[in-house]
């Protein structure tokens, strides 16, 4: 059965892996991430591994681009795999913050297309080669890529029946989202969260793969992975993922399910749409049985019967070593310790998607110079680009080893690098997950070892998240709460922003010892009793109990209270004016409330309040009329948006080559290229030009 004739038509996935290739792959942001000489920590799965000058990164990616264009295609087919998996891979190993279960995914497929024959219907290679054209491939071709699309639906499956997602704690915040809105219609938004979000997830994901293998139910599972493949485009940001998954679907079709589509078309179409004929000629890569007539003789239409040779064997071995490593190794992590966390392994080959959520309360780094014994504190994130370094242990130490590395170029000596990160991982207590103590530069790490400075998630305290619902639903709007544990013997220290009126720390379980630093006074709290900690100033929270403490901080961010309440009123003014209701004079300050609707009235106010009132509502109004566009102008804005984007980064690649083959052009010269390379689109300028994320500033205890 492995060697029974089909046919792969592959050139949908490869088209969609060549349009990832500028986006989440990187191209778009190229200069940015790979600039040189620029101090960045980077995060390579092997230290030996560095990016290339930037000039050759835009032309590894070209090479890559062409390579997934040439598959997609079926042009020089090999050659092109070769060209995309080897810079795939190389991209892909250089950066571990990047990792994703899709982006492994592509990389695997990759590797596998470099194996079949996928250039034998409807590719340049049989037009240039007719021994190759409409010719049949091997089954052992569609049994990989059936089983791989199988092996991700099922194992993620399998991951989400942890706990966390049954009990509906992974993804609770999806249930707000909009697209969920018809089944709120008739549940409520709790069990929208654990009946469609997470019920849906985990019965989808567990039978998509056997529903889509079968006639009967392949119809259904065509309509469910539609959908959820959909919406899952629209609530995440994952790049092509999930039209990719969309195109894989027709794998589970009968393998001439491309000639049945074309033959519907109008005949005139015929010399530009692929072959609909039935005829085909045999492959060496395939195995023919002797097929006879009901007389006992040879079918003469039939492909004469070929021995069995040493590379069907080996496609045969292949195929079952590499489903059998395919299912091994998302339960491979009791060999890799070292990347274990409180999940296990490095978030990509585990295909345990959205199966955790987490949230940063308080990242603390610190420094200590080893000669002069001076103590001081860094940005989180400085010398990097990325955030996941604070969840994963091996990312950590790579990080401490290279800011000690850059500390000596300011006058820091011999640094030590100390890590203070809290975690909330599917909505539980924010705890550290690395031992603040330990000096990361010097700590042991090993990726075959357990973590020796890994903190324990404190599962036990898991049942505190239904106390924890009871407890939020009780406040008002305004009231903000923030849930905390902590280990015996370490104390937390916390600088209370004086935006933040009324904190009070309320103790839930263990014995703490609150210290007012500025006051210099201590108390002791136990279960169900309070304390209030005075804005602009730091305190130290000590846990003095043998078990672990849990207590939560309730404040109310009085600046952003007093800038709604403010709004509020301003709001309900706009309205008596626009009705003709108000019939005070206004004073100078609140006079562009009324010429609110034409251009640039926030300009001319000269409140502050005033003038970011305007500036808001202005916004508020344009995201309601993109909301409200019809779909030729929605469309006109993504290909704009998308042209300008796309030309630019191959503008970018075009002077990078240029710069290869001839040498760098005069600075001034090479200064208004890049400048016109990098334009922005004009959606994208208004964005830039009207910033409003600092509108509402919620500050962090």
């Amino acid at each position: 059965v492995l060697n029974s004739p089909g046919e792969v038509f592959q050139s949908p996935s490869c088209m969609l892996m060549a349009i990832d290739v500028t986006q989440e792959r990187g191209l778009s942001h190229l200069d940015y991430k790979y600039l040189d000489g620029a101090p960045v920590c980077r995060f390579p799965l092997f230290d030996f591994l560095q990016p290339l000058p930037l000039d050759w990164m835009y032309f590894l990616y070209l090479v890559m681009f062409l390579g997934a264009l040439g598959i997609m295609l079926g042009c020089f087919y090999r050659l092109s795999c070769l060209m995309f998996i080897s810079t795939y891979w190389y991209v892909f190993f250089l950066d571990k913050t990047a990792w994703n279960n899709h982006s492994y995914l592509y990389g695997l497929i990759g590797f596998q297309l470099t194996l079949m024959d996928g250039n034998r219907y409807w590719s340049v290679d049989g037009l240039r080669r007719p021994s190759i054209r409409n010719a049949h491939v091997p089954l052992w071709n569609y049994t990989l890529l059936r089983t791989q699309i199988f092996i991700v639906y099922f194992i993620a499956g399998i991951k989400k029946l942890d706990a966390d997602w049954v009990e509906g704690y992974s993804m609770s915040y999806l249930a707000h989202h909009r697209l969920f809105d018809p089944f709120k219609v008739v549940l409520p938004v709790e069990l929208v969260s654990l009946l469609v979000v997470h019920g849906g997830g985990l019965v989808l994901d567990l039978t998509a793969g056997f529903l889509l293998f079968f006639d009967a139910t392949r119809p259904y599972a065509f309509f469910f992975v539609s959908y959820f493949h959909c919406m899952n485009s629209q609530l995440f940001s994952i790049g092509m993922f999930s039209y990719t998954m969309l195109a894989t679907s027709p794998l589970f079709c009968y393998p001439d399910w491309p000639r049945r589509f074309f033959a519907r078309f109008p005949s005139f179409l015929s010399s530009v749409l692929p072959l609909t004929s039935a005829e085909s000629q045999p492959s060496s890569s395939c195995v023919y049985k002797e097929v006879l007539s009901a007389e006992g003789q040879e079918t003469p239409t039939a492909p004469k019967a070929s021995k069995l040779r040493f590379k069907h064997k080996l496609a045969a071995i292949f195929t079952i070593v590499y489903i059998a490593e395919q299912f091994f190794l998302p339960y491979s992590h009791f060999i890799t310790q070292g990347y274990n966390n409180w999940t296990n392994g490095l978030y990509g080959y585990s295909w345990d998607m959205m199966v955790h959520s987490r949230t940063h309360q308080h990242v603390k780094i610190t420094y200590r110079d080893g000669k002069t014994g001076e103590i001081g504190y860094l940005n989180p994130g400085v010398f990097t680009q990325s955030r996941r370094w604070k969840d994963h242990g091996d990312m950590l130490k790579q990080y401490a080893t290279c800011l000690n590395q850059l500390l000596p170029r300011y006058n820091i000596s011999d640094p030590e690098i100390y890590f203070d990160i809290w975690v909330s991982i599917n909505e539980r207590f924010q705890q550290r997950i690395f031992d603040p103590r330990v000096d990361i530069v010097t700590a042991d790490w090993s990726p075959f070892q357990p973590n020796p400075w890994l903190m324990p998630l404190l599962v036990d305290l898991s049942p505190w998240r239904t106390k924890f619902q009871e407890i939020e639903s009780s406040l008002d709007n305004q009231t903000e709460i923030v849930f905390i544990a902590d280990f015996p013997g370490l104390h937390l220290e916390n600088f209370v922003s004086e935006d933040l009126g009324n904190t009070s720390i309320h103790i839930l379980q263990g014995k703490v010892n609150v210290e007012i630093v500025e006051e210099k006074k201590n108390y002791t709290l136990q279960p169900n009793e309070q304390i209030n900690v005075p804005a602009g100033a730091y305190h130290k929270v000590y846990t003095v109990s043998e078990e672990p403490s849990c207590y939560m901080y309730v404040y109310v961010n009085t600046t952003e209270a007093a800038l709604q309440d403010n709004f509020t009123k301003l709001f309900e003014l706009q309205e008596r004016i626009r009705n003709g209701t108000e019939t005070e004079p206004l004073p100078p300050e609140l006079q562009p409330l009324m010429a609110a609707d034409s251009e640039g009235a926030e300009v001319n106010a000269t409140d502050p309040i005033v003038q970011l009132f305007l500036k808001r509502q202005r916004r508020l109004k344009e995201v309601k009329k993109r909301r409200e566009a019809g779909l030729l102008e929605r469309m006109e804005r993504f290909t704009v948006k998308n042209y300008v984007h796309v030309f630019g980064r191959f503008l970018m690649t075009a002077i990078a080559v240029r710069n290869l083959a001839f040498g760098l052009p005069p600075l001034d010269q090479l200064r208004e290229e890049v400048a016109f390379a990098n334009m922005k689109g004009p959606q994208e300028e208004a964005n830039q030009n009207d910033p409003l994320k600092d509108e509402v500033g919620h500050a962090e205890l």
